[in-house]
């Protein structure tokens, strides 16, 4: 089952990661709480249907530690004016990074880091279509600064539903994502950056000799 089928319950929509079993040392809480061992775990949440407080609502009965340890705003979306890729909040987004002191500081004061996922919207504009380094800069900035200013843990990618083509937009390229990715990290050194692993972008993580498969902190099994 694709995580679309998935989404309608909380606890339905967390997902092990496919790399790694313990946080960043970065992301270590800084107070005194009940430890996990084992396997991360993701929630993406629809802030469409659902709060984004439900990850914090779910603690292991051994011992008390919180399940989820990161919590994904599902989602901010990649579109396109006509020439330019461009990062936009629906209202129900808006509406989580506006209300972020109750939205957001309550799961991160409990450990749980809180995550932007970018997805495509059917407008031709996606990660892997940028026509140069230049433009896959300015997205990365567009995202380092949401991340800046809203005070959240780091971007998720989420290549589906770009729809390459539309509006003229190019198809998938080979440098696209891998630049996208390297300005994204060195902008955000110390946050989190993750990748849903589909779509187009997920295939082109190599380009001119350089990877960017040790750029993400995690990355998620879609199926």
């Amino acid at each position: 089952m694709k995580r679309r089928t998935l989404l309608s319950a909380l606890a339905a929509g967390t997902a092990a990661a496919a790399t790694g079993a313990a946080l960043p040392a970065e992301a270590a809480p800084k107070c005194r709480r009940a430890q996990k061992t084992g396997p991360v775990t993701v929630a993406y949440i629809e802030v469409n249907d659902h709060s984004m407080l439900s990850a914090g609502k779910y603690t292991l009965a051994n011992g008390g530690a919180q399940v989820i340890d990161v919590a994904v705003i599902f989602a901010a979306n990649i579109n396109y004016d006509g020439s330019n890729a461009y990062l936009f909040f629906n209202d129900q987004v808006t509406n989580v990074l506006n209300n972020v002191a109750t939205q957001v500081r309550p799961l991160q004061q409990k450990g749980i880091k809180v995550l932007l996922s970018i997805l495509g919207n059917h407008q031709g504009a996606g990660f892997a279509n940028f026509p140069n380094q230049a433009a896959a800069d300015a997205f990365a900035q567009q995202l380092a600064d949401a991340v800046n200013q809203y005070g959240l843990d780091g971007i998720d990618f989420d290549d589906e539903y770009a729809e390459y083509g539309n509006n003229g937009t190019g198809q998938p390229n080979d440098f696209s994502f891998v630049y996208l990715v390297q300005a994204l990290r060195a902008k955000l050194p110390n946050k989190l950056i993750t990748l849903y692993n589909i779509g187009p972008a997920a295939d082109r993580l190599t380009y001119n000799g350089q990877s960017i498969a040790e750029t993400f902190n995690y990355s998620w099994n879609p199926y």
